[in-house]
C-alpha cells in the first residue's frame, strides 16, 4: 500500500551545526499552527529526543539501521506516523557520517524513506564558500534528494544575502537563514545535551520557535514535506497477549535513556510496564523483573547513595534471582560505589562487588555486535546482539565477563559487562525492536520467576 506520509529530514554538514536547536524550533512552530506533527531521531541518541517531545507533544522516535534492521525502521515510522500531518526527521553527526559502511546515516535513512533532505550549515566564519559546500554535498551523491539549505549562525542581513545569491547561481534553494544569537543555545553535558528533565527548557524552546518563524520559511519546508514522494508501506499486525509478567522500568531525572519503541516491544511479548524512581520510590513496585535503563546516575550520586531503602530493595532482589537488565547507568547504579568527576565516593546498590569510575575522557562510542558468553537471562551462549555503547566512565567488577563485543566500526575485540544469577548488566544499549528474541527470552524469564 502507498501513502503520502508527510515528511523531511533536517540534516547538516557537521555535528554542532545545529541541527537539533533547528529541528526543535521547527516543530514548535508546526505545532503553533495547529499541525499534527510527528518527530524523529536517526540514530542512537536518548537526548534529542526529549527535546523533540517537548517543542511537540508527542514522543519522538529514534531511526537506527543498526540497531532495529532497515526493514523493522521503515515499520516503526510507517506505525509511528500514520496520521501525522508531517514527520519532521532530524538527522545525526554529518549527512554522510554514520557506522562503518555509513550504516544508520542520515544519507542511508532518506534514501530507505525517500524522503527529501534539508541541510544545516553553521556559516558562522564563511561567505559564500557556504555555497561551495551546498553544492559538494548535493553532489557527493545525487540519489539523495538535498531539497535546500538553512543556514545557521549568520552575523548580519548582508552576510545571508552573500551566500543567499551564491545558492540562487546555483539552483540551491535557501529555505532560512538564522542569525547567531547564543541565547538559542541549547545547554550541553559530558554526553551531549543536558536532558530536558534537568533545566529551563521552556523558556529556550520559546526563544528558538520565535526565531525559526521569523527566519525561516516555515511554508515552505510544509509544502516540500507534502510533496514528498508516495512511501511504500507495509506494518504487520501484532496481536498483545495477555500480560505474562510485570517489569518494573527506572525512571527519573538519573535514569531516562529509553526507546519507546523498545518498551512497547515488550509489551507486545506480554510485558505489564511500570515505572519506578531510584532517586524517590522507598520501595520497588511488586514486579517480576527490572529493567535500570542509562542516564546520569553519576549528576545524581549522592540522591541515589541517600535513597537506602531502595538500593538495599534492588540488592536482594537480585540476590533473590529477580531478572534484572541493566545498561550503562544501570550498570552502575547496581556497583559497590561510583565515583564522580570530582573523586568523590557513593555507595550504590552492591548487587554486582564493583566500581565505576567517571574519567574526563570519552571511553567509547559506536556500535557494536556482542556475543554471549553463556546462557542468562537474554540469551544463549553464542547469541550475538546489535547494541550502541557512549559512556566516559570505566567499570571495574569482579567474575567473568558476560559479552564478547566487536566494534564494528574498527573491529576491535573486547569482554565486558557482568551477569549473575538472572541479573545482565553492561554498558551496551540495546534496542528491543531490533531484537525480539532478546526480549522474549527477558519476558519468559521474568515470567518463570
Amino acid at each position: 500500500m502507498k501513502n503520502n506520509f508527510p515528511r523531511l529530514i533536517i540534516a547538516a554538514t557537521q555535528s554542532g551545526s545545529g541541527k537539533t536547536t533547528i529541528t526543535t524550533g521547527l516543530l514548535g512552530a508546526l505545532k503553533n499552527r495547529g499541525l499534527d506533527v510527528q518527530p524523529y531521531k536517526v540514530g542512537p541518541d536518548y537526548i534529542d529526543t526529549g527535546w523533540h517531545t517537548l517543542a511537540c507533544g508527542k514522543p519522538s522516535h529514534n531511526l537506527d539501521s543498526w540497531l532495529v534492521g532497515k526493514d523493522r525502521l521503515k515499520e516503526i515510522f510507517v506505525d509511528t506516523s500514520r496520521g501525522a500531518d508531517l514527520s519532521v526527521i532530524e538527522g545525526v553527526m554529518g549527512l554522510y557520517d554514520g557506522g562503518r559502511g555509513g550504516i544508520s546515516s542520515t544519507a542511508e535513512i532518506s534514501k530507505l524513506l525517500d524522503a527529501p533532505v534539508v541541510l544545516v550549515i553553521d556559516a558562522k566564519s564563511m561567505g559564500t564558500s557556504a555555497a561551495a559546500v551546498a553544492l559538494g554535498f548535493r553532489e557527493f551523491d545525487k540519489t539523495i534528494n538535498l531539497a535546500g539549505v538553512i543556514l545557521n549562525r549568520l552575523g548580519s542581513d548582508s552576510h545571508g544575502k552573500m551566500i543567499v545569491d551564491a545558492l540562487d547561481a546555483l539552483g540551491i534553494k535557501c529555505f532560512g537563514a538564522i542569525r547567531r544569537n547564543d541565547e538559542f543555545r541549547l545547554p550541553e553535558r559530558h554526553l551531549g545535551l543536558v536532558p530536558t528533565t534537568e533545566n529551563h527548557a521552556v523558556e529556550v524552546l520559546n526563544k528558538i520557535c520565535a526565531a525559526v518563524e521569523a527566519q525561516v520559511d516555515v511554508d515552505g519546508l510544509i509544502n516540500l514535506a507534502r510533496n514528498a514522494a508516495p512511501l511504500q508501506s507495509s506494518c504487520p499486525v501484532y496481536v498483545v497477549p495477555c500480560p505474562l509478567a510485570t517489569i518494573g522500568v527506572a525512571r527519573d531525572e538519573a535514569f531516562s535513556f529509553y526507546y519507546d519503541a523498545s518498551l512497547k516491544e515488550l509489551e507486545r511479548l506480554g510485558a505489564q510496564i511500570v515505572y519506578f524512581s531510584p532517586l524517590n520510590d522507598k520501595t520497588l513496585p511488586k514486579v517480576d523483573g527490572l529493567i535500570i535503563g542509562g542516564g546520569f546516575p553519576e549528576m545524581f550520586a549522592a540522591r541515589l547513595e541517600q535513597n537506602k531503602s531502595l538500593r538495599a530493595k534492588i540488592h536482594d532482589a537480585a540476590e533473590a534471582g529477580l531478572p534484572i537488565l541493566a545498561e550503562c547507568g544501570g550498570f552502575m547504579y547496581l556497583m559497590r560505589e561510583l565515583v564522580d568527576f570530582d573523586g568523590r565516593h557513593f555507595e550504590m546498590c552492591g548487587a554486582l562487588d564493583g566500581v565505576a569510575a567517571m574519567t574526563n575522557k570519552l571511553q567509547t562510542v559506536g556500535y557494536v555486535a556482542a556475543e554471549l558468553l553463556r546462557d542468562c537471562a537474554i540469551g544463549k551462549a553464542g547469541d550475538v546482539i546489535r547494541a550502541h555503547e557512549f559512556h566516559f566512565s570505566t567499570a571495574q567488577t569482579l567474575g567473568d565477563k558476560i559479552f564478547k563485543c566487536r566494534r564494528l566500526r574498527t573491529g576491535k575485540e573486547y569482554f565486558a559487562g557482568s551477569a549473575r544469577k538472572n541479573l545482565v548488566a553492561s554498558y551496551l544499549h540495546i534496542h528491543f525492536a531490533g531484537c525480539p528474541a532478546v526480549a522474549k527470552n527477558f519476558v519468559d524469564a521474568c515470567s518463570r520467576f
